[in-house]
Parts: C-alpha cells; sequence; structure tokens
C-alpha cells in the first residue's frame, strides 16, 4: 500500500479517535463552564483572580488528543517511539497524569501496542482513586474505561462464540468420522460375507460339474 493511503486512513482513523473524544470534553467544559475558583477577600471589596477552568480543562484533554492523533498518523518506527517514550515516562513518574497518558494509548487501537486489557486495569486503579486526576482528567478516564469495557466484552464475546463454534464444529466432525468409521467397518464386514458366500457357490458349481461329468461316463459302461 502507498504510504500516501496508509496516511490518509490513519488519518481518518484520527478523526475518528477525536470525534470519540470529543463527547468526553464536552461533557467536561458544560460542567466546568459554571465552576469558578475563589479565594476570600483579602480586604473588603477585592477578590483574588478567577481561574478560568473552562479553558484549562479544554488545554488538559486537547493535550491528550493532540498526543493521541499524533500517535496514529505517525509511521510504525515513530509510533514505536511515542509508545515506549510514555512507558518510560510512566514508569520513571508513575503519576495519575503519566498512567492516564499511558493508558489511553494502549487502549487506541490502530497501532502494534495495543492492549485493550492492560488499558482496562489502569483505567480502573484510575478511577478507583479519582481524586488524584484533574476533573478533566477525571471525565476523560471515565469516558474511555466505559469504552474500554465495551470492546473487552465484545471481544471476549466474540472468544467465546468462536470457541463455541469451533467445539460444535469438532464435535460434528468427531461424529462424521465415527459414521465413516462404522460405514467402513459394515462395508468390510459385507465384503467378508459376500467373499464367503461367493467361495460356497463356487464349491456347489464345483461339486455340480463333477456330478455331471461321473454321469455320462457310468452310462457308457452300462451292457
Amino acid at each position: 500500500m502507498p504510504p500516501e493511503s496508509a496516511r490518509l486512513r490513519a488519518g481518518r482513523r484520527a478523526r475518528v479517535l477525536v470525534t470519540i473524544f470529543t463527547a468526553g470534553a464536552t461533557a467536561v467544559l458544560s460542567a466546568c463552564a459554571t465552576d469558578f475558583l475563589t479565594s476570600g477577600r483579602s480586604r473588603q471589596g477585592e477578590m483574588t483572580p478567577v481561574i478560568d477552568r473552562t479553558a484549562a480543562a479544554a488545554t488538559v484533554i486537547t493535550g491528550y488528543l493532540d498526543g493521541l492523533q499524533r500517535l496514529l498518523v505517525a509511521p510504525p518506527a515513530e509510533q514505536a517511539e511515542i509508545v515506549a517514550a510514555a512507558q518510560r515516562e510512566y514508569e520513571l513518574a508513575p503519576t495519575p497524569s503519566h498512567q492516564l497518558k499511558f493508558a489511553l494509548i494502549l487502549a487506541t487501537p490502530g497501532h502494534p501496542a495495543t492492549d485493550q486489557l492492560r488499558a482496562q486495569r489502569m483505567l480502573r486503579e484510575l478511577m478507583a482513586s479519582p481524586a488524584a486526576l484533574l476533573p478533566a482528567e477525571r471525565a476523560l478516564a471515565f469516558v474511555e474505561q466505559q469504552k474500554v469495557d465495551a470492546q473487552v466484552s465484545l471481544a471476549a464475546e466474540n472468544s467465546r462464540l468462536q470457541s463455541e463454534s469451533a467445539r460444535t464444529q469438532s464435535e460434528r466432525n468427531s461424529a462424521l468420522a465415527r459414521r465413516l468409521q462404522s460405514e467402513i467397518e459394515e462395508n468390510a464386514r459385507l465384503r467378508k460375507e459376500l467373499s464367503a458366500a461367493q467361495a460356497k457357490l463356487d464349491a456347489i458349481e464345483d461339486i455340480e460339474r463333477s456330478l455331471s461329468e461321473r454321469k455320462p461316463s457310468a452310462e457308457s459302461r452300462q451292457p
């Protein structure tokens, strides 16, 4: 396949991924739109600056999505480097943010390092202590966990159906093999009986021929 076609396909996968995460991002931004962090007044009529948490949430989510998009559109060698860098970052400093970043990479299909089961375990660990994540990260981790749980369940169901189908086919093949063997044995028995019957007929014919040959000789000796 030409490199241009592979890049076009990777670009389409990246756009699909961005669309999936946009739903989670929209929920986060809507929830954070009216939430402002304020502190007590240092003096009457004066307040500390308000933090725009909507913009902060958008920046956090955009950072994760941009990284995943780069992963999907990159050639295989660069994909391996991105995955190795994220894993090394997580192993050297296993912070919740690094764990989420690595889990998102493992959960993303379309590259050789995809590992849905490991991503599921990591996301569940994160959601077990959600306070360690920023609000936008919590929402992103929650949405991704729901998606991964569904994909893992679907893969398990497909595997079960394939195993069941293979077992049914194996049982059917075994039954056909037993039936064929039974028919082979029956044919062998019939051939043996036929051979025995043919041998008896041949013996009877020999006896009748012998008797027929003796009768004229006996008559010729009479006066």
